[in-house]
């Protein structure tokens, strides 16, 4: 296969994004787009010079592969009609809105024999991977996730743990290379109704502890991974794009400078080079040659199956313990209250 034929379902803020990246890959050609919203699809289309299909049927017809990139709930009904076809296939993260459906899209991968890949974009981000370089051959004790974003902007279709924490459980899964032996999860709710913060604890047989915490209620974008070891302590910045080891010392190092003042050197920082690469690039052109090829993707439908078990088994620890944010903001409110009206003593 020369050059792959991609339709683009979906003409929001990720098809977008899509679009742009299909529209400069050497080995595929945008064919078209469809959303149901046909103002949407249309003006997207003509930014690109591509078609706009009127229904779904004549876009599946015209390709060799797809990529999906609507709202969670249309995943599953779109990924197997693109299946039936005998086409490939490229679905965002979450794989799908339920276990259910992630299960038997992994059944028709199995029958039809095509090939799908989940966008977990951080398995392809750079950093990410210089990351596990850098603690390749260290002895890790702790590996902590955080993942931090304000509400406005967030995709509220599905809460905080299919939204946010997916994608470090997938790198906790694809770290440690195993399925965890013991969860334990908390979380409350404050704008959704749904979880918009939680923190969980992994453990593992043969892997380090790792904690994630993931929060749509802050008003900081952070996506970090700390990684502390035997040999050192490690800072990745996936959104940053940066890698800091910090090396202890042996022995004291006293240091005096020009005017005499005197300070103790207690650790070496090395920053590590990190690739400049765009994640969402090398992501769908990873897709375009695994087609082209015929081999498996880096994260197969199995991986997007096995990443939701585990953010449903996460959900269901959370809910059971959920507090509602703003019944513990009365509480404190009325605790302060109570507190003032008490007799104050000198």
């Amino acid at each position: 296969m020369d050059r792959l034929r991609i339709g683009l379902l979906g003409a929001g803020r990720m098809g977008r994004n899509h679009a742009r990246v299909f529209s400069t890959l050497r080995y595929a050609d945008l064919v078209g787009i469809y959303d149901p919203v046909a103002k949407a699809s249309q003006a997207l289309a003509q930014n690109y010079e591509v078609r706009a299909f009127d229904t779904l049927d004549e876009l599946l017809d015209s390709v060799d592969a797809v990529s999906i990139a609507t709202p969670t709930p249309a995943h599953f009904d779109l990924a197997s009609a693109c299946l039936a076809r005998g086409l490939d296939v490229f679905v965002e993260k979450p794989f799908t809105e339920t276990l259910a459906q992630a299960e038997e899209l992994v059944r028709m991968v199995a029958r039809t024999g095509r090939i799908v890949q989940v966008g977990h974009i951080e398995r392809f981000n750079p950093t990410y991977s210089e990351l596990k370089n850098v603690i390749e051959g260290m002895s890790p004790l702790v590996v902590n996730f955080r993942r931090l974003s304000s509400y406005v902007g967030s995709n509220t279709d599905v809460d905080v743990i299919l939204d946010l924490m997916i994608h470090d459980i997938d790198l906790a899964l694809d770290l440690a290379g195993s399925e965890p032996t013991e969860i334990e999860a908390n979380g409350f709710t404050a704008f959704s109704g749904a979880v918009d913060h939680a923190i969980v604890n992994l453990r593992f047989d043969h892997w380090p502890m790792l904690s994630l915490t993931a929060s749509r209620v802050t008003e900081q974008k952070v996506r970090s991974v700390d990684v502390t070891a035997l040999e050192a302590y490690v800072e990745a910045d996936l959104q940053g794009k940066s890698i800091d080891v910090h090396y202890r010392t042996v022995g004291e190092y006293l240091h005096q400078n020009q005017r005499g003042v005197k300070y103790r050197q207690e650790s070496v920082v090395e920053r590590i080079h990190v690739p400049i690469a765009e994640p969402l690039h090398l992501e769908l052109e990873h897709f375009v040659d695994c087609v082209r090829t015929r081999r498996q993707p880096m994260v197969t439908a199995e991986h997007g199956l096995r990443t939701l078990r585990l953010a449903d088994q996460i959900r269901k620890k959370v809910l059971e313990r959920m507090p509602d944010a703003r019944k513990l903001s009365e509480a404190r409110h009325v605790a302060r209250q109570e507190q003032k009206a008490q007799p104050v003593y000198a």
